[in-house]
C-alpha cells in the first residue's frame, strides 16, 4: 500500500518507518528542508530506542522517503496520515491550524479517493472540522476522515506500534474501514483486536485513556505526600495496592510528577472539551493542580535541607528528559525543578545520556552541562535525581560520597533503598518514604576525642 505520513516528529516518524517495516511504500513531509535533507542523508532526527534500525533499513531498500513537497507526497497515496502537532493554547484548548491548514492545503490536490487520517491527538469533534476543509474545495465521493488515535510510549514507541495492545480507528465509512483493516491486520496477528467505533468516541478514546493514567499518577503522588507525613512507606502501600488485580502495578510509582508531549497536553484538552459542553471535571483540575505542585517537590526538599537561599550552593543533577529513553524535555520535572533551584540562587552541573541538546538550548550557560553523571558531581553540595535512566540505577557510591560535600542525595525516583542509603551514610530524601539521616558523630567531653 502507498501511504504518507504528513509531519515527521515522534508520532510521524515512527509511525512511517514501522508503516515501511511491514512492506508499505511510504512517503514523508515536512515544511522543514532542513530536517528532510538530514533524514535523506541517513539521520534519525529524534532518539527513540530501535527506530535508527528500522531507518536505515527502509531507507536503504527504498520503501522510506522523505519529501517537502505535500503535492508529491499524497499523489499515489491510498492513505494519508496527519501527524501534526497540536500544541495547548493559553486556555489548554488543542491548537488546530496545522492540521486545519493541511486539510486545506490537501483540499486543492487530491484528485482520486483517499483515505485521511488523523493520527495526531485532537478534541473531540476534530475529524468534522477536518472533512469541512477538505469538502470546501473537493467532491466528498473523494475521500473519508478517520480518527486513528496514537498509543505510543515514548521509550518504547517503535515496539508499541510493531506490538500494539490495540488498533482504535474511528470511521462511519466502510470503504475506510476496509481500507484501514487492511493495514493494520499485520500488526495484530497475534490475536489483539483492531476496534472499530465513530469518529468522536475515538477521539475521546485517547484524551481518556491519557487523563486515567495521569490520574493515576496524581493520585499516587499524593498518596506519597500523605505517607511522608503519616509515616508510612510508599513502596510497600504500592506494592500492596498494585497486587489487587483490579488496580494492576502499572503508572503507581510516585515521582516527581507527568512530564513530556501528551499527558499534560491531553489532560488540558480535555478538561477544555469539558468546559466547552458546560461539564466541571473536578478530578481533572485536581489532577493539574497536583502535578504542578509534585513537579517542584523535590527543589522545596532541597531548600528545606540548606535553607531558602542557595546562594554558593551547588547541586548536581541526573536527569533531564521527562522519562528514561528520549531525548524528549517538553514539561519535563527538570524544567520546573532547575528554575526553582537557580531562582533560589544554587549553582548547577547537570547530565543526562540523551537530552543535553536540548536543555543546552533552553538554559544557556545559565548552567553547566557535563560528559557524564559523576562529573556533574564536582564540587556539588548535593546530588538531586530527576530521571530514572538505568545507568543511574546503581552507581559508585563511594564516588558520590567523595564528591558530594554534604553526602545529600536528593531522589525524585525512588531508585535506592532505604537500608542502602544507611549503610553507605548519606543523608536521603527520596518521595513518600521516610528520611534518612547522615550518622552524627559528637566529641566527648572529657578528652576531646570523637566518639
Amino acid at each position: 500500500m502507498n501511504i504518507a505520513v504528513v509531519g515527521t516528529g515522534y508520532v510521524g516518524l515512527v509511525t512511517g518507518t514501522c508503516f515501511a517495516e511491514t512492506g508499505n511504500n511510504v512517503i514523508c513531509v515536512d515544511i522543514d528542508a532542513n530536517k528532510v535533507e538530514r533524514m535523506r542523508n541517513g539521520e534519525v532526527p529524534i532518539f527513540e530506542p530501535g527506530l535508527e534500525l528500522l531507518f536505515e533499513r527502509n531507507t536503504k531498500q527504498g520503501r522510506l522517503s522523505f519529501t517537502t513537497n505535500l503535492a508529491e507526497a499524497v499523489k499515489d497515496a491510498k492513505i494519508i496520515f496527519l501527524a501534526l502537532p497540536t500544541p495547548p493554547g493559553e486556555d489548554g484548548s488543542a491548537d488546530l491550524s496545522y492540521i486545519l491548514g493541511v486539510a486545506s492545503d490537501l483540499s486543492g490536490i487530491i484528485t482520486d479517493y483517499k483515505v485521511i487520517v488523523d493520527k495526531s491527538t485532537v478534541p473531540v469533534g476534530t475529524s468534522e472540522l477536518v472533512h469541512e476543509r477538505l469538502a470546501k474545495h473537493l467532491d466528498p465521493s473523494l475521500f473519508d476522515v478517520v480518527s486513528n488515535p496514537e498509543f505510543l510510549r515514548e521509550g518504547v514507541a517503535v515496539d508499541d506500534f510493531l506490538k500494539p495492545d490495540r488498533v482504535v480507528i474511528g470511521t462511519s465509512s466502510e470503504k475506510a474501514q476496509a481500507a484501514m483493516k487492511k493495514l493494520y491486520e499485520p500488526f495484530v496477528r497475534q490475536g489483539n483486536p483492531i476496534i472499530f467505533m465513530d469518529e468522536r468516541s475515538a477521539e475521546m478514546t485517547k484524551y481518556a485513556a491519557n487523563s486515567y493514567l495521569a490520574t493515576r499518577i496524581s493520585f499516587m503522588n499524593e498518596i506519597a505526600n500523605l505517607c511522608e507525613k503519616a509515616g508510612a512507606d510508599v513502596d510497600m502501600v504500592r506494592k500492596g495496592m498494585g497486587s489487587d488485580n483490579r488496580i494492576g502495578k502499572r503508572f503507581l510509582f510516585p515521582g516527581v510528577g507527568y512530564g513530556g508531549s501528551c499527558f499534560p497536553k491531553d489532560v488540558q484538552a480535555l478538561h477544555r472539551t469539558a468546559g466547552q459542553h458546560e461539564y466541571n471535571f473536578k478530578i481533572l483540575n485536581s489532577v493539574m493542580d497536583v502535578n504542578q505542585i509534585q513537579k517542584t517537590v523535590l527543589a522545596k526538599k532541597i531548600k528545606r535541607f540548606f535553607g531558602a537561599d542557595l546562594a554558593g550552593k551547588t547541586i548536581a543533577i541526573w536527569g533531564l528528559a521527562f522519562k528514561p529513553n528520549t531525548d524528549d524535555i517538553r514539561e519535563a520535572p527538570a524544567l520546573y525543578i532547575m528554575e526553582e533551584l537557580l531562582q533560589a540562587g544554587a549553582k548547577i552541573r547537570a547530565f543526562d545520556p540523551e537530552a543535553m541538546e536540548h536543555i543546552g538550548q533552553m538554559f544557556g550557560d545559565r548552567i553547566t552541562l557535563v560528559d557524564s553523571q559523576y562529573d556533574a558531581l564536582e564540587g556539588a553540595d548535593a546530588l538531586a535525581i530527576i530521571t530514572e535512566w538505568s545507568v543511574f540505577r546503581t552507581p559508585d557510591f563511594n564516588k558520590i560520597k567523595d564528591k558530594v560535600s554534604t553526602k545529600a542525595i536528593f531522589d525524585g525516583r525512588n531508585l535506592y533503598s532505604l537500608e542502602s542509603m544507611k549503610e553507605h551514610g548519606f543523608h536521603y530524601e527520596s518521595i513518600g518514604r521516610a528520611v534518612v539521616e547522615v550518622p552524627k558523630t559528637k566529641v566527648g567531653s572529657s578528652n576531646g576525642q570523637m566518639v
